[in-house]
């Protein structure tokens, strides 16, 4: 009984990754966002055709900021993302409904500038569920991968 406590526990701990708002909406309000953004899996995989002139948001959720490679930040967000920023729900809609302020915040730099001039009113939790559920498999805990094992034995 205690391993499958264990591994509820490592659930519950990787909760904040996932998203509360409506992937199906989401789908439909990135619209906003692929003129500058594209969802394309690491195999190449096209989920939506979209721009260049932002990152690719495939894998976004739980991702640090500034870290996708081939891509070149503002050095604001690079520091956000050394700082430990990591893309969850709250932050996300934060940073897509003012990017500057968001990154002033974040960072405390009251002159901390972002490249994204976009602001989105609404629809942020949809949006980010959308990009939730496109990404790589997350992981699983090597301790939450023992105890699994140790319970079926």
């Amino acid at each position: 009984m205690k391993p499958l406590v264990t591994a509820a526990i490592f659930g519950l701990l990787a909760a904040p990754a996932f998203a509360e708002g409506d992937p199906a909406k989401g789908e439909k309000g990135f619209n906003k966002c692929k003129s500058c953004h594209m969802v394309v899996s690491d195999d190449g995989d096209v989920i939506v055709k979209g721009g260049k002139t932002g990152p690719n948001l495939w894998g976004l959720a739980g991702r640090t900021a500034g870290s996708t490679e081939g891509f070149k930040y503002s050095k604001d967000l690079i520091a956000a993302g050394e700082a430990g920023l990591v893309w969850d729900e709250a932050k996300f809609v934060g940073y897509t409904t003012d990017p500057k302020k968001f990154l002033q915040a974040e960072t405390g730099n009251p002159k901390a500038k972002s490249k994204m001039s976009f602001r989105l009113k609404k629809g942020g939790e949809d949006i980010f569920a959308f990009l939730a559920s496109h990404g790589p498999a997350p992981a699983e805990e090597p301790a939450a991968e023992e105890n699994a094992e140790a319970a079926s034995e």
